[in-house]
């Protein structure tokens, strides 16, 4: 918890106690249910908590902003940004029933009234979002194409409605097959100094 008590001092109690809840609570669940790799769990605050925190260094994200969380797994980036942006709604969904079970049981310990969750593909959401996340589901094209018509038309935020992915390595060719489509690149490094976040970059593309 140093590193996101550092890196985001403006935490209020409250907050801190519910990030500090997740290590044992994904630490139990993933002894029953492998959502996280079993020898990551350890590395669980910087490698996942943090990580998904980098969006709120790109983005500090407007009262009633509607987000979609795709292919969430056990709720990355979703329940730690949740946490982070109370009054956001969170949507989280994921193809695979018993990941949404982890999500479901850490929404219901942490008692996070802003996120809801299904067991979905993000194809068959009928729901339009504000901004729609992801963390290394797919390829960026295949993202693209899965979801850019679900983002509406009317933004709110400092940012453009659109999609915010979180990816690391070469995405040079990922990112040429998207021409003309508008994509920008931040570098995680830009914030933080974990050796982790390396060749991790948040990948931002207005709809």
């Amino acid at each position: 918890m140093d590193e996101i008590i550092t890196y985001f001092p403006e935490l209020s109690k409250h907050q801190i106690e519910n990030l500090s809840r997740l290590w044992p609570l994904y630490k139990q669940w993933n002894a029953c249910i492998n959502v996280i790799s079993r020898k990551d769990i350890d590395n669980l605050c910087v490698n996942h908590v943090l990580h998904s925190l980098s969006i709120a260094k790109l983005i500090s994200f407007e009262k009633g902003t509607r987000i979609l969380d795709v292919g969430t797994g056990g709720g990355f980036p979703g329940i730690p940004l949740a946490i982070f942006f109370p009054e956001v709604s969170f949507h989280l969904v994921d193809s695979v029933g018993k990941k949404i079970k982890v999500v479901r049981e850490i929404v219901k310990a942490l008692d996070l009234q802003n996120v809801s969750y299904a067991q979905q593909r993000a194809e068959d959401s009928k729901t339009s979002y504000d901004f729609i996340l992801s963390r290394a589901v797919t390829t960026l094209p295949v993202f693209y194409q899965w979801v850019h018509h679900k983002v509406g038309k009317h933004s709110r935020n400092a940012l453009q409605n659109g999609l915010i992915y979180l990816k690391g390595g070469d995405i040079a060719e990922e990112i040429a097959s998207l021409y003309p489509q508008k994509v920008y690149i931040y570098p995680i490094e830009l914030w933080f100094n974990e050796s982790y976040f390396k060749e991790k970059k948040i990948v931002y593309m207005p709809v």
